[in-house]
C-alpha cells in the first residue's frame, strides 16, 4: 500500500511503471539504488537519467561515481567506465544529520552541553559590577 501513495519510501507504482516503460536498466549501486536512461532523447537534446531509491528517498545516499553520471557530467555510468579513484579520497558517506549516527561535537546538548572553559568565553555585563 505505501508504494501506492509515498513517494518518500522509493517510488510509486506509477512511477515505476513509467520509469520501466520508456527507460532502460543501467546499474545498481552499493546501496542498492538503481539507475536508468531514457531510450528517447529530450527537449534538452540528451536522454534523462533517473535514480530510483532503495528505501527512503535521500539523494545523499548517491555516491559521487553515479552522481556525476547522473547529472550527465560523465557520459558513460560507473558500470561501463569506474571513477579511477585517489589515494587521498574516502568512501562515501550519506548525509546521517538527524539521526542517531549524526556527528555531535563536544559540548553539544545532545551530548550534555558541557565543555572546558574558554579565555574567550562571554561575561555578562552588569550595571552594579
Amino acid at each position: 500500500m505505501l508504494k501506492l501513495f509515498t513517494w518518500w519510501n522509493g517510488v510509486t507504482l506509477g512511477g515505476l511503471f513509467d520509469i520501466k516503460r520508456r527507460s532502460d536498466y543501467v546499474g545498481t549501486d552499493d546501496y542498492g539504488n538503481k539507475y536508468y536512461e531514457d531510450r528517447k532523447v529530450s527537449i534538452e537534446r540528451r536522454n534523462r537519467r533517473y535514480v530510483v531509491y532503495k528505501g527512503l528517498a535521500e539523494p545523499s545516499k548517491v555516491p559521487a561515481e553515479w552522481h556525476g553520471w547522473l547529472h550527465h557530467t560523465l557520459d558513460e555510468p560507473p558500470t561501463k567506465t569506474p571513477l579511477n579513484r585517489r589515494a587521498w579520497e574516502t568512501d562515501h558517506k550519506p548525509n546521517m544529520t538527524g539521526t542517531l549516527f549524526a556527528y555531535r561535537p563536544k559540548g553539544a546538548l545532545s551530548e550534555g552541553g558541557n565543555r572546558r572553559k574558554s579565555d574567550a568565553d562571554y561575561e555578562a555585563w552588569t550595571p552594579d559590577a
